[in-house]
């Protein structure tokens, strides 16, 4: 019987072996993961449940009796050590496991600070599982000093978690300004204004030269001289695509573990979807660093692995919380060259991105209206000119009709 074997039991794993039973697939599936719980959804983990407002239960993206009731083998706080492509077998320490197609659903992982500047001091953590946000949760008692680093999304909700829990918040950011490699400065300028008026310290284009304290960090020394004490710090720096298991398995990396527009990796018998993965995108390869791409991707890899011959064209869209603003992005802003702004009611704003006279991206902050009206104009290859987008008199609505 034909047995599919998905590593890394996260939102594109566990949406692999969903979409296989559900598309009538067969044969053995299963599902292995590192961590000691069933697939859960990662981005609460910097909003809501550090907040204390999402118990864990409401974080699996499945009841735990799902994968049995499916007959999917769940098989979590389970670490694999190799992969052999020619025997096609997967190794759990002395284990061996056949497969007939491999998935690898590997996902990303945080960078860390060197140890040479402190990073491995008690009291630093990061923002990526489930373990990290327990083992920082017990730190934010209000009054406590925290240090962010790191003026990304993770970063920033971090600390708009911090914030509204009366901690005293730093954030420091190496570039010239929050979000630069993700965002306009309008979106970065937007962000900052509301970080501040909470009483969030960013400190721009300066960077951390270390962190002190013996044993567990005490201060941070800032690239400009300026030391701060602290009682924990929060590093988020970036992720990198975890693919120490494709390169055991010895198949082609690019940005990630090479796909091609069907999921399948070098080796026919290989597939990936996810954090992890490099794919085809209009006539270039991007890496997708979301849920919705997670999702979609490992869709189509399980509908090719039962013979659909399947594209997977992504359709890119990401959100981010903080405080009580709620960002909703449409598209991909590469090669933007201007940005339009369009004002809404009640303080909403959204910032529209255009590569010449194509509309390529929106930022909508508490626009839900204008950022589905971009999303469905930017999935139609329709683009609105500057000028109507910016006319506060324009019916949007009826731009769905062009």
């Amino acid at each position: 019987m034909t047995h599919v074997v998905v590593i890394g039991a996260g939102q594109a794993g566990s949406s692999c072996v969903a979409k296989l039973r559900n598309g009538g697939f067969e044969g053995d599936v299963t599902l292995i993961g590192a961590e000691p719980v069933p697939p859960y959804q990662r981005p609460p983990l910097s909003k809501k449940y550090l907040l204390g407002e999402m118990e864990l239960e409401r974080l699996f993206l499945r009841p735990e009796s799902f994968y049995a009731e499916q007959n999917i083998k769940l098989r979590t706080g389970t670490k694999v050590t190799g992969i052999d492509s020619v025997s096609k077998t997967v190794s759990i320490g002395a284990e061996t496991l056949r497969y007939d197609h491999l998935v690898l659903t590997t996902g990303s992982e945080p960078r860390r600070l060197p140890a040479a500047i402190g990073g491995d001091l008690e009291g630093v953590f990061l923002v990526r599982d489930l373990a990290d946000a327990d083992a920082m949760a017990p730190e934010f008692e209000e009054g406590s000093r925290v240090l962010i680093v790191g003026g990304g999304y993770i970063g920033l909700e971090a600390a708009a978690v911090a914030a509204s829990k009366g901690l005293k918040v730093t954030l420091v950011e190496m570039a010239d300004r929050i979000l630069q490699r993700v965002a306009a400065p309008e979106t970065s300028d937007y962000f900052r204004d509301l970080h501040t008026s909470h009483g969030v310290e960013i400190v721009e284009g300066v960077g951390l030269e270390r962190l002190t304290g013996e044993g567990h960090v005490s201060g941070a020394v800032l690239t400009d001289g300026r030391e701060l004490d602290v009682d924990f710090v929060i590093v988020g720096v970036g992720i990198s695509p975890a693919t120490a298991l494709a390169e055991l398995a010895g198949v082609t990396l690019d940005n990630g573990i090479a796909t091609d527009a069907g999921g399948q990796t070098s080796d026919p018998a290989i597939w990936a979807a996810g954090d992890c993965t490099s794919f085809p995108y209009r006539g270039g390869r991007i890496r997708l660093e979301s849920v919705p791409n997670a999702i979609d991707q490992a869709e189509v890899v399980a509908e090719n692995i039962m013979g659909a011959g399947k594209e997977y064209v992504a359709k890119p869209w990401f959100w981010s919380d903080q405080f009580d603003v709620k960002l909703q992005i449409a598209g991909l802003n590469a090669g933007y060259d201007s940005v339009v702004r369009r004002e809404g009611e009640g303080g909403s704003v959204s910032f529209w991105y255009y590569g010449g006279e194509e509309l390529l991206a929106v930022d909508a902050m508490n626009a839900p209206r204008d950022y589905m009206i971009g999303k469905r104009l930017i999935e139609g290859g329709k683009s609105p000119s500057p000028a109507v987008i910016s006319d506060p008199e324009t019916d949007m609505k009826a731009l769905m009709r062009m």
